[in-house]
């Protein structure tokens, strides 16, 4: 269904049983998939790509020109994947020349109302943003992390996969994948109730938990973890995923 008050340049694409509300504007380089839904007063620009089943709630801003001052108007892009919940309010910038040109979010996340996701960023698959979440540029955020309510990241800050940042936390380095986060922004432990949720056996996380005691209860220093965790016994997946993570931190990790 398209609302008789929608303005949609005859360019955009649109799959199959789109449907476009009350007074949302479409730009020429947009395409939208199958079975999305933008409610009223959507504003969708640039040259963006937004995936199936995707459902974008009332004053949305969706691939707007970045905010960051060399921005010159080059050509640049929003990728969107599919199944996400992109609430009220949110605002999404397209990509710049100094990085990929590029912002990309994956599929099956919920971004809630007042997020905003500056140029450059990248977020995986099942993820969570709460309430006003602000994402500044070329932050990376892996799959199945949650950001509490009025979190913060700095540029180029990477978030790894299953990890829980506390509401109210500015994150100014790495953040390791497993890790909780406090709202003080210091690190509280794994995320084990989050792993249990996604089917993580009981061995598996004890083996998380004595990595995060080597990275952080020990007194190693970044590298020196890194070469420890390599070399666990019985050294599963996930502790060689949180090695190379540390190991290839440019920011170095959250504290």
């Amino acid at each position: 269904m398209i609302h008789s008050t929608a303005v949609i340049h005859p360019s955009a694409k649109l799959g199959e049983n789109v449907s476009i509300g009350a007074f949302c504007m479409i730009d020429a380089d947009v395409s939208i998939g199958d079975n999305t839904v933008l409610e009223s007063h959507v504003v969708v620009k640039g040259k963006t790509s937004i995936g199936k089943g995707n459902h974008i709630y009332q004053f949305a801003s969706v691939g707007e020109d970045c905010q960051d001052k060399k921005y010159a108007g080059e050509p640049t892009e929003l990728i969107i994947g599919d199944n996400n919940v992109i609430r009220e309010s949110v605002t999404i910038h397209r990509g710049t020349v100094q990085d990929q040109g590029v912002t990309r979010i994956g599929s099956n996340n919920l971004l809630m109302c007042f997020v905003h996701v500056a140029h450059d960023c990248v977020i995986g698959d099942n993820s969570i943003l709460a309430t006003s979440a602000i994402l500044a540029g070329h932050v990376h955020i892996g799959d199945w992390v949650i950001m509490g309510g009025a979190t913060a990241s700095h540029q180029f800050c990477k978030i790894g996969d299953h990890s829980f940042i506390g509401g109210g936390a500015i994150i100014l380095a790495d953040v390791p994948p497993f890790l909780m986060l406090g709202n003080d922004s210091k690190p509280r432990g794994i995320n084990a109730e989050g792993l249990k949720r996604r089917g993580f056996d009981s061995d598996t996380i004890l083996q998380i938990k004595r990595a995060y005691k080597v990275l952080y209860r020990q007194g190693n220093r970044a590298e020196e973890a890194v070469e420890l965790l390599l070399a666990m016994p019985g050294n599963t997946p996930e502790v060689k995923l949180l090695a190379n993570f540390v190991a290839n931190s440019s920011r170095g990790i959250a504290r």
